[in-house]
């Protein structure tokens, strides 16, 4: 009986410990990792974030300005969000405004869906 009673105490206080570590968590404040399911190309990343120099090099380099990814390509994307300065950069480097997605929506119909007026001007006067 003392033995089963030294048993569960060791037990119980193993399980505490354990229990206790598995519930603290620290920050790290210096370099995040953000994890996401957005499997994106680099060139569609800095269109999202608007980086007009970032997309320059990647031009420079050779990214292909016609490349869908997460069913979107660059054009696609800052049609979307209203990055017309992207979005002239783009058109000049070779990108298609008349592809389709696997939803068969274009660039236009992009900036359409989110009220993207200058977008939507400037991809109109393509058709």
């Amino acid at each position: 009986m003392k033995n089963s009673v030294i048993i569960l105490g060791v037990a119980l206080v193993a399980f505490a410990n354990v229990s206790m570590a598995a519930n603290h968590t620290t920050t790290v404040k210096e370099n995040p990792i953000v994890v996401t399911n957005y499997d994106a190309t680099p060139l569609n990343v800095a269109v999202l974030k608007g980086d007009i120099e970032v997309v320059k090099k990647f031009i420079e380099y050779g990214a292909n300005v016609n490349e869908k990814s997460d069913d979107m390509s660059p054009l696609m994307t800052a049609a979307r969000y209203n990055k017309v300065e992207i979005l002239k950069l783009l058109l000049a480097n070779g990108a298609r405004p008349l592809d389709k997605n696997e939803k068969g929506y274009t660039a236009l119909k992009y900036a359409e869906l989110s009220n993207a007026t200058e977008a939507i001007a400037i991809l109109k006067d393509l058709k």
